[in-house]
């Protein structure tokens, strides 16, 4: 492959936990500010037009927040393909060990 972009699949009850606060924490672990690969970019996917309309105000927020330039890009989610085994359930793997 080498045309994809590495990312996570996040599947969510929306009567326990909103789109919009799933950004929040996007934000806390992510910097919307680097500019990466095309592996690595920073990409929000949504599955709708609320999703896409809610990801478009919080971008929105950052820039007039001045972050800095703003690279995220938002994008109707597609096809997605698992990665393998080993790539699965990372954090819990990696429990006790450092991450970074």
């Amino acid at each position: 492959m080498k045309d994809f972009t590495e990312c996570c699949l996040v599947e969510f009850d929306p009567s326990a936990v909103s789109f919009e606060d799933l950004l929040i924490e996007f934000g806390k672990m992510h910097s919307p500010t680097s500019q990466q690969s095309r592996q690595y970019r920073s990409v929000i996917f949504y599955a709708d037009e609320d999703q896409k309309e809610t990801a478009e105000e919080y971008l929105n927020g950052l820039k007039s927040s001045n972050r800095g330039e703003i690279y995220t890009k938002v994008e109707k989610m597609t096809k997605f393909y698992k990665g393998e085994e080993y790539h699965q359930n990372y954090i819990a793997k990696m429990s006790g060990k450092s991450l970074y």
